[in-house]
């Protein structure tokens, strides 16, 4: 069954970013599209650029050169970032940043807080993301008597909170033993044919990467060409 037509198209152009004043040199030239729906893995060496890629796209950071444009509108060209970030992107990090003091269910619900959706509404919504990651009976659960692959499933859950077309996830089953993270990478696959979303992934695991439609190697802030075992294939 092929996903739901709801991702979006993310269009890298000539990318470039540089940290400590030219020092250093994070990314280089990088041009890279990912299609409405794919699964692409960005995968190298640590320190080649891979998360500030994924940071750029997710505009938590911008290029010092060079186009990102998502679903046809460039982000240099957006007035609300908060409201692309908000609407558009779902963020999965290697650590969870759940609040320790809340509930799985509210942990869910904060990036709804200040949308269109009313306090009840809100509720349903992480009671239902919940359910579909398999935490239906951990609602009420606070992530310290949870598992390590428990509280990443509440993060994936979080990150579907607002619907968003784009998945960025930066090393989602990395602080995870090697069972947990395969259940994690098949929620993610799962998520993605259930809710239909773009995936940019990152990370350092080839048995990972090749769970994806496509693999894109980096090193040293430039793209690497892909072997043919890892170039999209054609119908």
């Amino acid at each position: 069954m092929s996903p739901p037509d709801r991702g979006t198209e993310v269009i890298c152009e000539h990318v470039r970013k540089m940290f400590e004043g030219g020092r250093i040199r994070a990314l280089e030239d990088i041009s890279l599209r990912v299609g409405a729906g794919e699964f692409v893995a960005l995968t190298g060496r640590s320190g080649c650029g891979k998360s500030t890629l994924l940071n750029l796209i997710g505009a938590l950071d911008r290029p010092d050169s060079g186009t990102i444009t998502v679903g046809g509108q460039p982000l240099a060209e957006m007035g609300d970032l908060a409201a692309y970030r908000a609407r558009t992107v779902g963020f999965v990090f290697q650590f969870h940043y759940l609040i320790p003091t809340l509930s799985a269910a509210w942990n869910v619900q904060i990036p709804m807080i200040g949308l269109e959706r009313s306090g009840k509404e809100r509720v349903e919504h992480a009671r239902r993301l919940l359910a579909d990651v398999g935490l239906g009976d951990r609602v009420d659960d606070r992530p310290g008597v949870m598992s390590g692959g428990e509280r990443q499933r509440v993060a994936i859950a979080r990150a579907l909170a607002n619907n968003p077309p784009l998945l960025l996830a930066d090393e989602p089953t990395g602080a995870l033993d090697s069972a947990t993270g395969a259940d994690v990478l098949a929620l993610l696959a799962r998520m993605r044919e259930q809710y239909g979303m773009s995936i940019l992934m990152v990370t350092n695991d080839d048995e990972i990467a090749h769970a994806a439609d496509r693999v894109v190697r980096m090193r040293d802030g430039r793209l690497v060409p892909a072997t043919p075992a890892e170039a999209p294939q054609s119908d």
